[in-house]
């Protein structure tokens, strides 16, 4: 199936207040998605896994994306069906203060990572998660990292987050600059 006709058949059965746009790939976007209300993305999803017309069997990648100027956190779901060799993106919106959206771990077990790894970078919390946790940081980190907004703290647990720049406390210089002390021809 061609994304059109992917589009055209969820908002048949699931409804248009639910799979609410298509973009059809062309221009900036690359890939073609559609965008999914997101108390709603359990449902769709399920219904991508198992419509056997459709048998999006493959979560390929879950990530987030940080919207700070639209006051939103995209949540972005790669899928693909091995057998009908389709693919399709799905994107939902969240709202940056709480970010809070349905699990899809009871559908593709490989959400499970990928869910915490948002979690952990972004704070999207996937309710209904069997172990939303950090994945990437430590369990007393503070923000999350992928934010635009987020800044790193001076130091960590007493140690230092920047380090010095090797080259200056060698004397050294950047590549294409003359090193301290060296002789000038």
């Amino acid at each position: 199936m061609v994304p059109q006709e992917i589009f055209e058949k969820l908002r048949r059965e699931l409804g248009e207040q639910v799979v609410t746009d298509l973009h059809d790939g062309a221009g900036p976007d690359k890939d073609p998605w559609l965008a999914v209300e997101p108390p709603q993305i359990q449902a769709v999803c399920a219904h991508l896994k198992r419509d056997p017309e459709l048998g999006f069997d493959y979560l390929e990648c879950l990530t987030g994306i940080d919207l700070p100027e639209d006051g939103k956190i995209q949540v972005v779901y790669h899928v693909y069906s091995y057998r009908q060799k389709h693919r399709i993106v799905v994107k939902t919106l969240l709202a940056r203060e709480d970010p809070v959206i349905p699990t899809v771990t009871g559908i593709w077990s490989a959400a499970n990572w990928q869910e915490r790894e948002c979690f952990d970078l972004l704070g999207v919390v996937f309710d209904g998660h069997p172990d939303l946790r950090r994945l990437l940081l430590p369990e007393d980190w503070e923000g999350h990292p992928l934010r635009k907004d987020w800044r790193e703290g001076e130091q960590y647990h007493g140690i230092p987050t920047t380090r010095p720049n090797t080259l200056e406390l060698l004397g050294a210089k950047a590549p294409g600059e003359q090193a301290a002390g060296a002789d000038e021809a």
